[in-house]
């Protein structure tokens, strides 16, 4: 089932190379690589032994499936242009699996635009980092038509160990956004219960040790508490990531007309990250924001 396939990946960053890399070990054909900083998809293509697109129309005159990983909504737009250079020239009979954090109005829009072009979408939400995207062993929330999902079950399959269809376009980005928003209140919470008994005079290890054993306990304790302990803010999932992804979740509360205000208070915890120059550390480093004698 593999060779039915010929992959594009545009958007080679840590998440989208690495997808490649564990594609390429599963026995999938990698045909063909991009990314508007060329020099990443030229050392990419290199080490996969596959082609250096130096356009988008590129990229789909040379795969049937292409995986997204870019930035934000108007990368989406950008990448999926009605005119100009695009994914979407000469695109029918391709499918499109998106897995960028976007809004989930950018997913419904690239869903009818690659309809229009004879083509197919598919929202691929990931709730992993790199280490995963490596070893093909991702949370994967999928949305879009039922068939297209079944289709290109493969390589989800290949790149996941937890998958899940969610439902139609737009659905899956909706519980990752939410999947985030949560995830970015724990990461702040437990920076600031770490940050105070550090001030208090606490021992850490133990404070940790008991956090784990009761209702504090999350899974942010165990990827996060050590690294913000030991001031460890190797990117993984980067602050400036987290307001973004928290901004997108407040945007569906505001079209639902719902308060969420701890979600708003992380999101300026993330915002002020970017602000003071450190948006590019690991969510964890929220943490330099509330541990005493830390800027």
């Amino acid at each position: 089932m593999a060779n039915d396939f010929t992959i594009g990946v545009v958007g080679v960053g840590r998440m989208g190379s690495n997808m490649a890399r564990h594609l390429k070990d599963d026995g999938f054909t990698v045909s063909v690589v991009y990314d508007s900083a060329s020099s990443l998809a030229g050392d990419l293509a290199a080490e996969l032994g596959c082609a250096h697109a130096e356009t988008l129309a590129d990229v789909t005159a040379k795969a049937n499936t292409i995986i997204t990983v870019v930035t934000n909504d108007d990368s989406m737009r950008e990448i999926f242009g009605e005119s100009g250079d695009s994914l979407l020239n000469d695109a029918a009979g391709v499918t499109f699996i998106n897995c960028a954090t976007v809004s989930p109005g950018i997913h419904v829009e690239v869903e009818g635009l690659a309809e229009k072009a004879g083509a197919n979408s598919l929202e691929g939400c990931m709730a992993s980092s790199i280490t995963q995207a490596r070893e093909g062993t991702l949370y994967l929330m999928c949305g879009g038509k039922q068939d297209v999902f079944d289709n290109v079950k493969p390589i989800l399959d290949s790149m996941s160990t937890d998958l899940r269809y969610i439902g139609e376009s737009g659905k899956a980005a909706q519980v990752k956004a939410l999947v985030n928003m949560v995830m970015n209140i724990n990461t702040a919470g437990l920076a600031e219960g770490l940050g105070l008994g550090q001030s208090l005079g606490l021992d850490l290890n133990v404070l940790m040790e008991v956090f784990s054993q009761t209702g504090a306990n999350s899974r942010v304790l165990e990827t996060d508490g050590e690294d913000m302990v030991a001031r460890d803010h190797e990117c993984y999932f980067s602050s400036a990531h987290a307001a973004k992804d928290s901004g997108i979740a407040l945007d569906l509360a505001e079209q639902e007309g719902l308060n969420l205000p701890l979600a708003k208070a992380t999101k300026a915890q993330f915002d002020k990250m970017i602000e003071v120059g450190k948006g590019e550390l690991d969510k964890s480093g929220v943490a330099e924001l509330t541990f005493p004698g830390r800027s």
